[in-house]
């Protein structure tokens, strides 16, 4: 561990696990910035006798080896957005029954309940993986989930994951893929006061703009949960100078795709879309099925007792699938108030999602 430790107050495991999120939230963890966090999450854990603790980078994995016939992650990144000044997001003060601050909602109370149940429940009824990482709200080559899985994959095997991401402490299984693209319209530079040397490549997207007004997302039922497509323009430029006409323009679409079709199958159907213009993929990250059918699934969802929905997000849910594990996302706080200057979340979720994961796992 690093000299920072000494110089932080250290995280008590027994408090209630709304004091324990509003000291996670304290210890400012901005992406790239978690080593005094981690720091402190290590310094709790390593006390426990019952896990076997690993560090990887500014990410941890602590383990039980009791030999179940199961095994479970519970993870969730300590990483934040920036924060701001104007409201002040930390420290982290109390609103009448919410809890205010960066990371109350992403998600250092989801943190505090996996730390919690680590505390708690010292011989669980299926073998635990807890997962703290780094780096989930930037770019995914510094995903500590990403990161452990090159170093360490043996650390992640498992039959059922648990997302802690905000879910409102409801159950939202699987999540939506997201495809971005850059459809580009060609033309032909001209002085703009002889226009008719050239083509308008602008006015030539406006073709682009039309499929896409026109086009009607579908809602895709996948394991029994409705997901919702969209297909959205998030961007647009082109242009060389006021007095040229352009000879480039380029849309920028956004495809969120339902978990039943492939990252390539995605990139056709934009293709086939967009026919006669270039279609470039910048970014394809994969859905995630829910998994529903497994017996793991099930058994974490009677134990909780609570409606399953879709995922209409992406998030590392899809990393466990991508390894074969089936997983939910699961935690407190309104994901609707993720990134909000004024972040919140109210008290009674952290309680209600730890509860949850005692009755699941005592």
């Amino acid at each position: 561990m690093s000299s920072v430790t000494a110089a932080l107050p250290a995280l008590d495991l027994s408090a209630d696990v709304a004091t324990l999120t509003a000291a996670l939230c304290d210890i400012e963890s901005v992406s790239h910035n978690e080593a005094a966090l981690c720091d402190a999450i290590e310094a709790a854990l390593r006390p426990l006798g019952h896990l076997e603790v690993t560090r990887i980078g500014n990410s941890l994995v602590a383990r039980t080896d009791l030999g179940r016939p199961e095994r479970v992650v519970l993870a969730g990144h300590i990483d934040t957005v920036p924060l701001t000044t104007d409201p002040a997001n930390l420290p982290t003060r109390r609103e009448g029954d919410d809890l205010v601050g960066r990371g109350t909602v992403d998600m250092k109370g989801g943190v505090a309940v996996q730390l919690k149940v680590a505390q708690r429940v010292l011989e669980p009824s299926r073998d635990l993986t807890i997962v703290f990482y780094e780096g989930e709200e930037v770019d995914s080559q510094f995903n500590g989930l990403r990161l452990i899985q090159q170093a360490r994959p043996d650390l992640l095997e498992a039959d059922f994951a648990v997302l802690l991401e905000p879910t409102a402490a409801q159950i939202e299984g699987g999540c939506k893929g997201t495809l971005r693209v850059e459809v580009t319209a060609r033309g032909i530079a001209a002085h703009s006061a002889r226009p008719w040397n050239g083509r308008n490549a602008i006015h030539e997207a406006g073709a682009i703009l039309s499929r896409l007004t026109a086009y009607e997302p579908r809602t895709v039922t996948v394991d029994g949960l409705e997901y919702h497509e969209a297909l959205n323009a998030t961007g647009i430029h082109g242009g060389i100078a006021g007095n040229v006409i352009p000879d480039r323009c380029v849309v920028t679409v956004n495809y969120r795709y339902a978990p039943s079709l492939s990252e390539a199958e995605a990139a056709q159907h934009m293709e086939e879309l967009f026919d006669g213009f270039e279609v470039a993929v910048v970014d394809n990250a994969g859905g995630a099925r829910p998994g529903l059918h497994l017996p793991a699934a099930r058994s974490f969802v009677e134990a909780l007792g609570l409606q399953v929905v879709a995922k209409e997000g992406w998030t590392d849910v899809a990393r466990f699938a991508d390894l074969g594990i089936a997983a939910v996302n699961f935690g407190p706080g309104d994901p609707n108030l993720a990134h909000h200057d004024d972040e919140r979340c109210p008290v009674s979720q952290l309680v209600e999602s730890e509860a949850a994961l005692l009755r699941w796992l005592a």
